[in-house]
């Protein structure tokens, strides 16, 4: 059968769930302490809404002086949730990822129960697993890469972050890929990682940066002026070639826990793959 075939029951994940009332800080121990990168918000077993990390450090930046522990998961729930049966194939469930642009559907059962979720990562796995026709990541890969040179301060790298609503930049030299630059290493970048652990909201405040450069002043800016690309990238990224398969990129990703991958040939930065770029592939 084509992994596009393939009906979602196969591949559906139980979740860690909270309830509307369950606090911000909760929630952020919850996703420590379970190492997972989202929780389902549920009512009377009723999925209404997912929390990410990506969410909570959001959420962090508008607190101003609203203690963390006052927040609570009712404030995250969306005006609509993506829903999906088991029944439903891979073909479909990567339609809608692509078509509304998110990594994760909930599967419920008949009574609109919540029954798990599957996610942009069960998908590739399913493509490593259960494809059986190999094709190259020259066919699916983005040549079209946004870049940074490591001496470019961190302004820039969240100037271009913001305005190709991308989640990496990759740092190159000489068109080697030397680094890369996401969401998750920018985040200290603004905040230093003991204050948002802690997440006093005097001190997240005296650290907060609101979206969109030109509406930050100089003076609040400041103290990032010192610091590039070097300081906050991870160094010697995981990169593929060109004429891989898809199946050595998915197994890289899923490895070192990443969602993309610099694309070279010779050594030379030529493109970049995702696991959007794998997921999209399922739709054609």
């Amino acid at each position: 059968m084509d992994v596009k075939d393939i009906k979602l029951s196969e591949l559906i994940s139980k979740p860690i769930t909270v309830t509307q009332n369950t606090t911000l800080l909760k929630i952020r121990e919850s996703l420590l302490k379970n190492r997972v990168k989202r929780v389902v918000i549920v009512d009377k077993k009723k999925p209404l809404g997912v929390i990410t990390e990506k969410d909570i450090a959001k959420k962090i930046y508008e607190l101003g002086s609203k203690p963390i522990s006052s927040v609570i998961a009712k404030e995250f729930i969306p005006k609509k949730l993506f829903t999906m049966t088991q029944d439903n194939t891979v073909t479909q469930c990567a339609m809608m990822m692509k078509k509304h642009r998110i990594s994760l559907v909930i599967i419920t059962n008949k009574d609109d129960t919540l029954q798990g979720i599957v996610t942009e990562t069960d998908l590739v796995k399913a493509v490593l697993t259960k494809e059986s026709t190999p094709y190259k990541v020259s066919e699916i890969m983005e040549k079209n890469v946004i870049t940074a040179l490591p001496s470019d301060p961190i302004l820039h790298i969240e100037s271009l972050l913001l305005k190709y609503a991308i989640s990496r930049v990759i740092i190159k030299r000489n068109q080697t890929p030397v680094g890369v630059i996401t969401f998750r290493d920018f985040v200290p970048a603004k905040i230093p990682q003991w204050i948002a652990d802690s997440a006093d909201p005097k001190e997240v405040q005296e650290y907060k940066f609101k979206k969109g450069l030109e509406e930050i002043h100089s003076n609040q800016m400041s103290y990032l002026f010192p610091f590039h690309a070097t300081d906050i990238m991870s160094s010697n990224p995981i990169t593929v070639d060109i004429n891989d398969d898809v199946k050595v990129a998915v197994t890289l990703m899923v490895k070192h826990n990443i969602s993309g991958l610099p694309v070279v040939k010779k050594s030379k930065l030529v493109g970049i793959i995702t696991k959007s770029d794998i997921v999209n592939s399922l739709t054609k």
